[in-house]
């Protein structure tokens, strides 16, 4: 699926791909060239390597001190990123000489074995990730599931977005590149055991690249999505396949899977346990619904689970929401102004966006919202959804964007503007209609005009700035609507709402 977004085409949530690796062939000699370069992640090496270190960035940090494995998402990196980032900084600090990258089966269907790539390497913008042929060649020995062949590994993007990680993060270790052929548990179990057997002595990681549920509402997709990422904690394969099974047989309006690497996250289990690992900590979890360029009504679950020693089996929960009156803390107001100015920032430099958090209940509450932008003390933008069906952290990094790139009064912003400008954003209570003029209260009260069809609003604190009145303040609201100045006067609806206004001019 290509998504147009701003003017430009992101491949996020496709499982295909459009172009077809360089191998001899015999697989044997040639490096793989990448074939999503600039589709699931940026082409260009300074963008590639800025979009990884700005990820890590913002990462979760390490929950676990002995780990084994990581479980990533591999869908584009304006989707995925962030979430795959929090897995990998999980094991920032290790110091591994190899790094197993268990790849999903998306484009040769008759595959039953593990395909071990046999080539020398996968290229990326960012150079070659040498294959580990020591590695490789102790797995076809020891495992009669493994097979060396790089036919199955020509089109397939799963273990290609993970390459940039290892790139950036373990410049020095070599890898081991192999596509679980089929999401059975005893083959994967004695995969994964196999693969264990061959590790031990050696400084390894484990990276089992999977997606979570596929088209579902997001709503439908959370509930899925936990359920998933429950079983994979228990590193117990065939908790994994029931649950994943008794997923499917709800059958959930437009689920076509709960997990399109389910193959690599049981070998990743079976070979985790057998080095030692407890279980799994679920560190993070969003959907394409999370970001402001995704839409709610048909999503991808990304989750990220690191398997260890001093790992607990848990169930992960939603948090609360919070209350309908509880405030913004100064807290809040710094983080939701950061996002607001960081989503712009990146989408400039990188077209990505940050991932919003929820580091508390109010940022996950719905809210209506309004981001200005200023620049000089001249609007420069201001766009707003009045509707509360977002989390206000969610809301808040859309808002940004559209005002920044899509208010049609002023042409997009540009990153040389950015010094210059300044974010306000004006959080929005819930509104009710009232009888008439008469009961608007200028500087307290955000205006929604309608009469005619038309219709327009104003939010609380433009009348005090303009030093309007209430009768001039309605006049040019009419303006807005495309009436006349005095439509207001006769016919027309009214509705107020009062906001929380804050913005980085404040102290």
């Amino acid at each position: 699926m290509t998504i147009l977004q701003f003017g430009i085409p992101i491949v996020a949530l496709s499982l295909g791909v459009v172009a077809t690796g360089m191998t001899g062939q015999d697989g044997k000699s040639e490096v793989r060239s990448p074939v999503v370069a600039g589709q699931f992640y940026p082409e260009s090496a300074s963008v590639l390597k800025l979009a990884v270190e700005k990820f890590m960035g913002d990462a979760l940090p390490a929950q676990v001190k002995k780990p084994f494995a990581i479980v990533v998402p591999h869908a584009g990196y304006v989707y995925s990123g962030q979430i795959c980032a929090d897995g990998w900084n999980q094991v920032r600090g290790g110091a591994y000489d190899v790094v197993v990258l268990l790849g999903t089966n998306h484009t040769a269907p008759g595959l039953r074995k593990v395909a071990l790539h046999p080539g020398g390497g996968f290229r990326t913008p960012l150079g070659t990730a040498v294959t580990d042929g020591e590695i490789t060649a102790a797995l076809l020995a020891a495992s009669p599931d493994c097979v060396a062949d790089a036919g199955p590994h020509r089109r397939e993007h799963s273990i290609e977005v993970q390459v940039p990680f290892v790139q950036v993060l373990f410049p020095q270790a070599k890898i081991v590149a192999a596509i679980v052929g089929q999401a059975d548990a005893a083959f994967c179990n004695r995969f994964g055991t196999a693969l264990a057997s061959v590790l031990k002595g050696r400084r390894a990681l484990i990276v089992a690249s999977s997606d979570l549920s596929h088209y579902p509402s997001a709503k439908d997709a959370e509930d899925a999505d936990l359920k998933t990422l429950a079983a994979v904690a228990t590193l117990d394969p065939a908790v994994l396949q029931a649950t994943i099974r008794a997923q499917e047989a709800r059958r959930l309006p437009n689920l076509s899977t709960c997990a399109c690497g389910d193959a690599p996250i049981m070998a990743a289990m079976a070979a985790a346990k057998a080095m030692g690992a407890f279980g799994g900590t679920v560190v993070s979890y969003a959907h394409s619904g999370n970001l402001p360029i995704g839409e709610r009504d048909r999503v991808v679950g990304y989750g990220a689970v690191v398997l260890a020693a001093d790992s607990k089996p848990e169930t992960p929960t939603a948090r609360p929401t919070a209350a309908a009156d509880e405030t913004i803390g100064p807290a809040d107001r710094k983080y939701l102004l950061s996002l607001a100015r960081e989503t712009i920032s990146r989408y400039l430099a990188l077209k990505m966006v940050p991932l919003p958090r929820f580091s508390s209940p109010i940022l996950r509450e719905p809210r209506g919202v309004f981001v200005t932008l200023k620049k000089r003390g001249n609007l420069r933008g201001c766009i707003g959804h009045m509707v509360p069906d977002r989390p206000l952290a969610e809301q808040v990094g859309a808002m940004a964007l559209q005002s920044a790139f899509e208010d049609p009064r002023f042409s997009p912003v540009t990153a040389r503007e950015l010094p210059d400008l300044e974010v306000e954003i004006s959080v929005l209570t819930p509104m009710k209609p009232v009888s008439g003029p008469h009961e608007i209260v200028v500087g307290r009260d955000g205006v929604l005009l309608r009469k005619g069809g038309r219709s327009a609003v104003f939010l609380p604190q433009v009348a005090p700035e303009q030093g309007w009145g209430r009768d001039e303040m309605l006049g040019h609201l009419s303006q807005k609507a495309g009436l006349s100045s005095n439509a207001w006067r006769d016919g027309a609806s009214f509705q107020t709402f009062q906001a929380i206004v804050f913005g980085e001019a404040e102290p």
